[in-house]
């Protein structure tokens, strides 16, 4: 007679802790706090690391790629950096299976405030948000792009990745000149990197087209980073336009 196969339980947030507790190194948390500007007036300012390199926490949630949504939310709700950069990474692993939920789940925490510094955005926007926005309504991505939390923005631009992946560029564009005047150098390195991205997966012509209309105006750091992949002379160019 057959024996029934075993079935493995679902992971918990509880077993995503346990394993990234083992391998914090305390003497990396004291730098991952000076890096991300976890100080007093710094913009991470209040988070808590436990001191994990992002490959070390990426192998950790390889072991927990099938983890339900209630479980990834708990892990979004942590204090500790390291725990809402795992569960941001098992959204990503979610979209594959689910992206409509996961788009939800990820809108919702981006709104409470949990993913709340550049690393966090760059790792979890194109993939749990932009994925699913590609042939859809993106209107979500300006009403975040007028937000005055610099992560919300951050956010919509970040996610226009997946876009530009696709060929498409009109979103990127549409942003970066609603966002020239942002304050935030995190904005003005987000912006120009897009922009730059562009250039390269879409088209040069639209960028330089972008670039003479705009240049005068653009941040330094923003307009740097779009003309990064230029030659000197027409990069010395448009920096004479500021």
């Amino acid at each position: 007679m057959a024996h029934d196969r075993c079935v493995e339980p679902l992971a918990t947030a509880n077993d995503v802790r346990s394993a990234l507790a083992e391998l914090a190194k305390p003497s990396d948390a004291v730098e991952l706090h000076r890096y991300f500007k976890a100080y007093e007036g710094g913009y991470g300012a209040g988070d808590v690391f436990l001191g994990l390199r992002v490959p070390v926490t990426r192998s950790v949630v390889k072991r927990f790629r099938q983890m339900p949504f209630d479980e990834i939310d708990k892990l979004l709700d942590d204090a500790e950096h390291e725990h809402r950069f795992a569960g941001l990474l098992l959204l990503n692993e979610a979209a594959r299976r689910d992206p409509e939920q996961t788009a939800e789940r990820y809108l919702a925490a981006v709104r409470r405030g949990r993913v709340n510094n550049w690393d966090l955005v760059d790792a979890s926007a194109e993939w749990s948000l932009g994925g699913w926005l590609r042939d859809r309504d993106r209107s979500v991505l300006f009403e975040l792009a007028e937000s005055p939390v610099l992560w919300e923005r951050r956010v919509a631009v970040i996610a226009t990745f997946a876009f530009l992946k696709r060929g498409d560029a009109t979103t990127t564009l549409a942003l970066a000149e609603r966002l020239l005047g942002d304050r935030e150098d995190l904005m003005h390195k987000a912006v120009g990197w897009s922009l730059r991205e562009m250039g390269w997966r879409v088209s040069r012509a639209t960028l330089v087209g972008f670039l003479d209309t705009h240049a005068a105006r653009m941040p330094r750091t923003m307009l740097s980073y779009a003309i990064e992949h230029f030659g000197p002379e027409e990069r010395a160019r448009y920096r004479s336009l500021r």
